[in-house]
């Protein structure tokens, strides 16, 4: 129901009455015009230099929040919307490294038309099917996704005044300290080789030491592993570990995906058969969602990808639709993955389907670039969807508005991905040389690309066939499906349950169940992803949180009158702006070094 004027005090007077149509079009300009391109810039520039990026809604949940702030705490809504549709404009903006990789490969770009018409059609089925997702993810198994969670905080805070007076120090000093690490560690050369990321200790203090720490370790048991993977011929003699490694924790996470949803299953049939006679209450107003509609939706632009794909870019039907019905998977297995450790594996996804594809007889390149593109961006999208509505879950922000807002971002970023591509690409020349082929080349340290990297090597291997990859990927299923039915036994157990509540070991023991015995494979994939050091700084913002919150409970500190919610704690609020801090850091960069050659 829309505001009136009248109703407005103060700065209220001079903004659009909330649920007006002004008031929806000031949200839709900002977000695409302002916002989307600035989160776009900074993805695409740390993809160019580092080859992984801090996601957009941090960064435009914080600026959002000065458009809004004039509505108090309503106005968290509104900001929510602006930093969906913005962060769909970064995300796409991110996939310019798919352009670089045509040119690395030497392949012939499409018309520009061709390519945004196929890139906005991978974003609409991604979105959709990551919405679909949303009930089990978000709404039943309430995983924490970190930057989710952390957005869902910083509106809160922005956007009231009372939040903002009690959180702002906290708050305001992770930001600070993000944006100088971030800064640091992208310019400092003794900095950058420690392998800090200042967004990755925040995602690490917003999750905890019991989902870090099993990261950290898988790569220190993959660290000492090399030498032998190396032996076997499975690593080449100066591979790291997570070049296997990401296949692994793939595997796992799709195995530990099994078992869950095969109980998910079994338990809806038990309430369906239970609740057949009994009357079901309506779902709160934000919360609804027409199933069909979205079904309809889904199935709309999976047949036009499909279209697009094998009509106007002559890609072949049968690894198209393979591709397509891929997304269900992957989208599934990242976003648990994005839910627990804040890391969306997107170019293990595209690494992945290209082996796939392999096995069902690819061998042309540029076939499985286009193909494989379709599990990238879908993944990315369609895992922010997710992303977006656990913040939207935990402000009470109406889903189907928020799904509005996300789809015109997904136009936008399809423009924005082949401009950035060639504004970069142009300014920085560098960036169009095959450095996989060419490592030494001068400024290849500066312009690391690694994600565009692994995408050209995937590729060239599709003429040196690696039967080792699907062994892997197999191994770590049956790792992942007996570790995840180990911990659903272990913990269902009354015994088991008694014990963890009743003896003074027992929170202490389940502690070293989930973080050292037999950790949860959605949180120790990230070891497989991510290097060493990268692992080891997670780890290090998870111990510092569960060090802290441990302390204050020895301590008795209990929350004062007034206080910030529960879920707005010191360590969260802190590793929330540690990762917005981070975004705002490649960010300035980014327009900087543009500005730089332009001017």
């Amino acid at each position: 129901m829309a505001v009136t004027a009248s109703d407005q005090t103060g700065l209220k007077r001079l903004l659009p009455p909330i649920g007006s149509t002004a008031y929806y079009i000031l949200l839709a300009a900002v977000a695409i015009f302002i916002l989307g391109p600035l989160g776009g810039i900074s993805a695409a520039y740390m993809n160019f230099s580092l080859g992984f990026f801090v996601g957009g809604q941090v960064l435009a949940g914080i600026l959002g929040s000065a458009v809004t702030y004039g509505y108090g705490p309503e106005g968290k809504h509104g900001a929510n919307y602006m930093q969906t549709m913005a962060a769909s404009v970064a995300m796409m903006s991110g996939m310019a490294v798919l352009i670089q990789a045509m040119v690395w490969l030497g392949l012939p770009e499409p018309p520009t038309w061709q390519l945004v018409l196929y890139f906005t059609c991978i974003g609409m089925f991604g979105v959709g099917v990551g919405m679909l997702y949303t009930p089990i993810l978000v709404d039943r198994m309430q995983l924490v996704y970190p930057s989710g969670f952390a957005v869902a905080n910083i509106l809160r805070a922005l956007t009231d005044k009372q939040l903002l007076k009690r959180s702002i120090a906290k708050l305001g000093g992770g930001t600070l300290g993000g944006f100088l690490g971030g800064l640091a560690a992208m310019k400092v050369a003794r900095i950058e080789a420690l392998g800090i990321s200042t967004s990755t200790v925040g995602a690490g203090m917003v999750v905890g030491a019991r989902i870090a720490i099993p990261g950290l370790l898988v790569g220190v048991i993959g660290y000492y592993m090399t030498p032998w993977l190396r032996t076997i011929g499975w690593l080449g003699p100066n591979d790291p570990f997570r070049k296997i490694g990401f296949v692994l924790a793939l595997g796992t996470i799709l195995g530990a995906a099994i078992v869950d949803l095969t109980l998910i299953g079994f338990e809806a049939m038990r309430r369906f058969r239970q609740k057949q006679q009994e009357v079901v209450p309506p779902s709160e107003d934000w919360k609804r969602v027409n199933t069909t509609r979205l079904i309809m939706w889904v199935t709309f632009w999976g047949i036009a990808l499909v279209l697009v794909a094998s009509s106007v870019l002559q890609q072949p039907l049968l690894f198209v639709i393979t591709a397509v019905v891929l997304v269900f998977v992957f989208v599934l297995i990242n976003g648990i993955s994005t839910g627990i450790s804040d890391s969306n594996p997107i170019s293990s996804a595209f690494v992945v389907a290209v082996f796939l594809l392999t096995t069902l007889g690819l061998r042309d390149p540029a076939v499985g670039l286009m193909c494989a593109s379709i599990l990238l961006i879908s993944c990315g999208v369609g895992v922010d969807m997710q992303q977006d509505r656990s913040t939207g879950w935990r402000l009470g922000t109406n889903r189907v508005i928020q799904f509005r807002y996300q789809v015109i971002g997904i136009v936008m970023g399809s423009i924005m991905a082949v401009v950035l591509a060639k504004l970069f690409m142009n300014a920085y020349p560098v960036l169009k040389i095959d450095s996989f082929s060419n490592p030494n080349v001068e400024g290849a340290q500066q312009w690391q690309s690694a994600m565009t990297y692994k995408f050209v090597g995937a590729l060239k291997g599709l003429t040196n066939p690696q039967p080792h990859i699907m062994k892997a990927l197999f191994i770590g299923i049956g790792l992942g499906f007996v570790t995840e039915a180990l911990r659903k036994w272990i913990k269902r157990r009354p015994a088991y349950q008694e014990f963890v509540r009743g003896n003074p070991s027992g929170p202490t023991a389940d502690f070293a169940l989930d973080a050292f015995l037999l950790p949860s494979p959605y949180a120790s994939s990230f070891g497989g992803f991510v290097s060493l050091l990268t692992s080891f700084w997670y780890a290090f913002g998870g111990v510092v949180a569960s060090s802290i919150e441990t302390l204050a409970k020895k301590k008795n500190v209990q929350p004062a009158e007034g206080e910030v919610p529960a879920d707005m704690s010191t360590t969260s609020l802190v590793g929330g702006g540690l990762i917005a801090g981070d975004s705002l850091a490649a960010l300035s960069l980014g327009i900087y070094g543009l500005l730089r050659t332009v001017l």
